[in-house]
């Protein structure tokens, strides 16, 4: 898939390979909860169900690396404990 819209609930992609190619779907955020901890409330979180991910094999990468690569990240992404 491509992503062609990142909304604050919402993500909007292209199918590229399979059966399915040329169609649109919609990826909504799912809610993650986790009680295993001794703490008197619920953990919750909410996040997309992707992973980013970027393949393609060594005969058809020779001459195709990238210069530059932009990840736009309007919030963090990363906790540190």
């Amino acid at each position: 898939v491509i992503l062609t819209y990142v909304g604050e609930r919402v993500l909007k992609a292209d199918i590229i390979t399979g059966s399915h190619v040329g169609h649109e779907v919609l990826i909504r955020r799912i809610v993650l909860l986790h009680d295993g901890t001794k703490l008197p409330f619920t953990l919750r979180r909410r996040q997309f169900p992707i992973r980013l991910c970027y393949a393609m094999t060594i005969n058809k990468s020779q001459g195709q690396s990238l210069k530059k690569v932009l990840l736009y990240l309007p919030k963090p992404v990363f906790a540190h404990e």
